[in-house]
């Protein structure tokens, strides 16, 4: 390309549709592993800083993780209210529990993951990201199958399924089935709001969010979905929400922005009413794109990588 100067000699080149690939310029790799669960790398990606990548997929990077994990964890933080005590699944990398931790009322945060050896390497090479959260005497690390975890605990305020993507031969898709949400929705106290990190917005891609938002809506009372732009993932990034009681997606921004302000340290980058209102309209073609899927996600019928395929 003329004018331009490449940076970078090595490239991690992940598949985003069996016809289209995302590229990201690695200046350097960090560490790399083959743990029990899956094949991690922990790279320096220049422009947007260091990354965590497992099984090929892009998990999160210090460039634009709080793209992410703000309104992972904040929207259903506002729609509850007033959380104490929170469970999520996966979030190796720390950086939900960083931004459960911003709430004055939360006594108790869980972080059940299957894999210590992923938490491990992001505790010893994403400081930016975890922020020194797995030490918050509040929080606890749960070595393990999120799954079981769920199955045996109970009165969670809001449940985060902070999860890899539901790779057949990877730790996470059994997180995508019925069977999952039906212990998270008896898991979660009266009131509770549970979130899941559903797949690409993307129109080739959409079929697995709009069958995941589906399989949730057979075990829960009320659904949406939520958009989080990050630009490393290669497309909008969708985030299921849902509750047994009904989802305010119209809140007044003045009214939330004064809960954040009582409720939280604050030190928000992206998050704020305004920020939540608009993140709450979901778009007309991802509306009728759920409206129309009939598959249901079991452990009989577990999701698929490609899910159009």
């Amino acid at each position: 390309m003329p004018g331009a100067t490449l940076a970078a000699d090595l490239w991690i080149s992940e598949f985003l549709t069996p016809h289209d690939i995302w590229q990201h310029g690695i200046a350097q790799v960090l560490t790399h592993q083959q743990t029990p669960f899956q094949d991690l790398y922990i790279v320096d990606s220049g422009a947007y800083g260091k990354a965590l990548v497992l099984d090929g997929k892009w998990q999160t990077c210090t460039g634009d993780e709080f793209l992410y994990h703000e309104p992972l964890v904040h929207v259903p933080f506002v729609l509850h209210g007033k959380p104490r005590r929170v469970l999520i699944a996966g979030g190796a990398d720390g950086g939900t529990a960083r931004e459960a931790l911003k709430w004055h009322g939360v006594e108790e945060i869980v972080v059940a993951d299957i894999d210590g050896d992923a938490v491990n390497a992001c505790r010893q090479w994403l400081p930016e990201v975890h922020q020194g959260a797995f030490d918050n005497p509040k929080v606890k690390l749960e070595i393990g199958d999120a799954y079981d975890y769920i199955a045996r605990t109970s009165g969670w305020d809001v449940i985060i399924a902070d999860l890899t993507d539901p790779i057949e031969e990877g730790p996470a898709y059994k997180l995508f089935t019925r069977e999952f949400f039906e212990l998270c929705q008896r898991a979660l106290a009266p009131g509770g709001v549970f979130v899941n990190q559903a797949g690409s917005l993307s129109p080739p891609l959409i079929d697995l969010l709009a069958r995941t938002v589906k399989t949730i809506g057979s075990v829960f009372a009320h659904t949406t979905v939520i958009q989080a732009t990050v630009p490393t993932y290669g497309s909008p990034w969708g985030l299921a929400v849902a509750s047994q009681r009904p989802i305010n997606t119209r809140p007044d921004p003045v009214l939330v922005d004064a809960l954040l302000a009582k409720e939280t340290t604050g030190a928000f980058r992206m998050f704020d009413g305004q920020t939540l209102l608009g993140l709450l309209q979901t778009p007309k073609y991802v509306r009728e794109r759920i409206a129309a899927e009939t598959t249901i996600y079991s452990l009989a019928n577990p999701p698929k990588f490609f899910a159009g395929a």
